[in-house]
C-alpha cells in the first residue's frame, strides 16, 4: 500500500498568536477541516463553544432532542459526504449518551468527530457534578479518544482526531475538552489550516501480488465479484463498473453496498445479500470458484454464512480494501490488495483485457436462472392484493419504489422492515438506500434522514428524503420530529405498524415456538405527529388506501409520518429455504 503524505510545514502570521478565546479557536478549526454543521445539545461544560458557533458565517449548529440522534447524524453526514460529521455534547450522561450512536459508526465505517465538555481539569479527580471517565466510557466504541490536558493542544488534538476519522476503517473519534480550557484566553493558539485536516492517500497495491490476482482471476471459470461496505465510495463504484462492463463478471451486493450496480448494467447485478443465506446472491457466490471482494468487512455478514465449505477447501478469494482483512476460519484471502480499491481494480481490469476471458462459458443458462430469481417477488408484490386488508410488505415496497424519483435518499431503520427494504428496494447510486447493518443499530432512521435533508446541495432540504421504521424502532428517536420540523426538512417518514418488535418475533417463533417481550402498540402515530407543529399524519389502514396516502404525503412540503397497517403474517419465510451447503 502506498501512502501519500501531502503535508508541509505551516508558519502562522504573528498576528494570529494573539491571545483568543479557544472556543472561537476550535470552531475555526472546524470550519478549515471543511465542517458546515455542527449537531448537538448544549450544557454548561461545553457552552462556550455554543456560544462561538452562533455567530459563525460558515457552520449552522443543530440542536438536537437527544446525544444519541445527534451522534446518529453525525454519522450520516460522515456516510454521505466522506467528511467526519461532529457531534457536540457536555459532560456527564451528555458524553454517556452517545455511546450507541459512535459504536453505530465504528461499526459501520461512517467517520464521526464527537466533542465532549468535561469538568475542569481542578476537578477531574473530584467526586463532582457531572464528572466522568471520558475514555473509559468511550474507548470502546471509538478509534481514539484524546482528553485534552494544556491549552497548546487543542487544535492538534482536532486535527489529528478528525484526520484519525477519515482513515481507513472510517470510524468515530472523540475529544474531551475541560470547560476551563474552552473558556481559556491566557494562551494564543491558532486554528490549524485546511491542509492538516487531510488523510493521507491511498495508492495502488504491492505489484506482484496484483500480479499473483490477476492470474488467479484469469485461471478461474466461475468468479464473482462481492461488495462490501467500503465499496460505495463513488471512485471504487466507477472502477467496478468499469469492469464489469467489458466482462462477464456477476456482483453481489452487501446491504451496504446498495446502488453500487448502475440500471444499464443490471445483466451483472446478482441481488444483495445479508443475515440469512437463501437469496439469489448466496447462489450466485455458492456456485463460484473466485471471489473478488471489495470493501467487504464481516461485520457486515459472517463470512461463515456466504462461505460455508470446510476451511480446508475454501473459496479462492482476492480481498480488495483499504485496509488488510479480518481472517477467520471461513475468511482466508489467498491474496490481498491493500491501497485504493479504485485503482486495484482497474490495473486487474486493464490487465485481462487483452486476454478477453470468457467467464462463465457453458453457465450462461445457471445465471440466467439466477438472475430471472431476483425479480420473482414483484409478481407476487402486486398479485391477489386483498384491497381491504392489511399492506403487504413487498406491496409497500413496490409501491415506494414506483413514486419515488430514483435518486431520492431513503434511510431505513432497523427491524423486519429493513430486511425487506435491503432485499428488494432497487436503487442505482451509492449511499442512496442507507441501513444500519453492523450494529443493526434500532432509532437510526428519522436522525438519518434529517442529516440527508440537511447536507443536500446545493440547497439544504430542497429535495424529499423518505426514512422508513418499525413502529418499535421509531419511539427510538421520534423526539426528532421536532428537529425535522425546526429545520424545516422536507421527509416523509413511513412506519410500519404492527404493535409488535417483529424482527425479534418471527425469529424466537422459529426457535421456541412462540415469542415473548414483543408486544408494543397503544400509540396513535397521526396525533402524535401533529403535535409537531407543522408536521402532518396519515393513516394507512387498509391496501386500497396505499396508492392514494403515499402519493400525497411523498407530494406534501414538509415533515410527514404515515402510519401503515402493515401484515407480517409472511414475515417468518425471510429465513426459510436455507440454501444447502453443498449447494453449486
Amino acid at each position: 500500500m502506498a501512502l501519500v503524505r501531502n503535508y508541509r510545514a505551516t508558519i502562522f502570521p504573528a498576528e494570529t498568536m494573539s491571545n483568543r478565546n479557544l472556543a472561537h479557536v476550535i470552531v475555526d478549526s472546524l470550519a478549515n477541516a471543511g465542517v458546515k454543521i455542527v449537531f448537538g445539545i448544549p450544557g454548561a461544560k461545553v457552552d462556550g463553544v455554543f456560544d462561538a458557533l452562533r455567530d459563525h458565517p460558515s457552520i449552522k449548529l443543530i440542536v438536537c432532542r437527544h446525544e444519541q440522534n445527534a451522534a446518529f447524524m453525525a454519522a450520516a453526514v460522515g456516510r454521505l459526504t466522506g467528511l467526519p460529521g461532529v457531534c457536540l455534547v457536555t459532560s456527564g450522561p451528555g458524553t454517556s449518551n452517545l455511546v450507541t450512536g459512535l459504536a453505530t459508526a465504528t461499526t459501520e465505517g461512517d467517520p464521526v468527530l464527537a466533542i465532549a465538555g468535561t469538568v475542569s481539569r481542578l476537578q477531574a479527580a473530584r467526586h463532582t457534578h457531572q464528572s466522568l471517565d471520558v475514555n473509559k466510557v468511550l474507548e470502546g466504541v471509538c478509534k481514539s479518544v484524546i482528553q485534552v490536558g494544556v491549552e497548546d493542544q487543542v487544535s492538534e488534538v482536532i486535527a489529528n482526531a478528525f484526520r484519525q476519522a477519515r482513515r481507513f476503517p472510517q470510524g468515530a473519534t472523540a475529544v474531551a475538552l475541560p470547560m476551563d480550557i474552552i473558556k481559556s484566553t491566557s494562551v494564543g493558539v491558532p486554528p490549524f489550516p485546511a491542509l492538516s485536516f487531510e488523510s493521507p492517500g491511498y495508492g495502488s497495491s504491492n505489484a506482484k501480488l496484483g500480479k499473483i490476482a490477476v492470474d488467479k482471476l484469469l485461471g478461474s471459470k466461475y468468479p464473482v465479484i462481492l461488495l462490501g461496505m467500503r465499496s460505495a465510495d463513488p471512485s471504487v463504484v466507477h472502477a467496478v463498473r468499469r469492469m464489469i462492463m467489458n466482462h462477464t463478471l456477476p456482483v453481489v451486493e452487501t446491504f451496504q453496498a446498495a446502488g453500487a450496480i448502475s440500471e444499464d448494467l443490471l445483466n451483472r447485478y446478482y441481488g444483495r445479500v445479508g443475515l440469512f443465506r437463501n437469496q439469489p446472491g448466496d447462489k450466485i457466490l455458492a456456485r463460484a470458484d473466485l471471489i473478488i471482494t471489495v470493501g467487504y468487512d464481516p461485520y457486515e455478514y459472517d463470512a461463515e454464512t456466504w462461505n460455508v465449505d470446510n476451511p480446508t477447501t475454501i473459496h479462492n478469494i482476492i480481498h480488495v480494501d483499504y485496509t488488510d482483512a479480518r481472517v477467520s476460519q471461513h475468511y482466508m484471502p489467498q491474496v490481498e490488495l491493500v491501497g485504493n480499491p479504485a485503482d486495484i481494480i482497474d490495473e486487474m481490469a486493464s490487465s485481462i483485457q487483452a486476454f478477453k476471458p470468457k467467464f462463465w462459458s457453458g453457465a450462461e443458462d445457471a445465471l440466467e436462472n439466477i438472475r430471472q430469481e431476483i425479480d420473482k417477488w414483484q409478481s407476487t408484490a402486486t398479485a391477489n392484493i386483498i384491497l381491504d386488508g392489511p399492506v403487504q410488505p413487498t406491496h409497500f415496497v413496490y409501491q415506494l419504489r414506483h413514486y419515488l424519483p430514483k435518486d431520492t435518499v431513503v434511510a431505513v431503520d432497523v427491524g423486519t422492515v429493513y430486511i425487506y427494504m435491503m432485499r428488494y428496494f432497487q436503487i442505482y447510486s451509492p449511499r442512496h438506500l442507507l441501513c444500519s447493518n453492523g450494529q443493526q443499530t434500532l432509532g437510526v432512521g428519522l436522525p438519518w434522514a434529517i442529516a440527508a435533508s440537511l447536507t443536500q446541495e446545493p440547497k439544504p432540504c430542497s429535495k424529499k428524503v423518505v426514512s422508513i421504521s418499525g413502529d418499535g424502532g421509531f419511539m427510538f428517536s421520534s423526539q426528532e420530529l421536532a428537529t425535522a420540523v425546526q429545520q424545516k426538512c422536507n421527509i416523509t417518514h413511513f412506519i410500519w405498524n404492527d404493535s409488535a418488535y417483529n424482527m425479534v418475533e418471527f425469529q424466537e417463533e422459529a426457535k421456541y415456538g412462540r415469542s415473548s417481550g414483543i408486544k408494543l402498540g397503544g400509540i396513535d402515530f397521526v396525533k402524535f405527529a401533529e403535535a409537531f407543529e407543522g408536521a402532518k399524519g396519515y393513516r394507512v389502514t387498509t391496501t386500497g388506501e396505499l396508492k392514494s396516502v403515499m402519493k400525497e404525503a411523498l407530494e406534501f412540503q414538509g415533515v410527514a409520518v404515515v402510519d401503515v397497517r402493515i401484515d407480517y403474517s409472511k414475515s417468518h419465510e425471510l429465513m426459510k429455504n436455507i440454501i444447502p451447503k453443498d449447494y453449486r
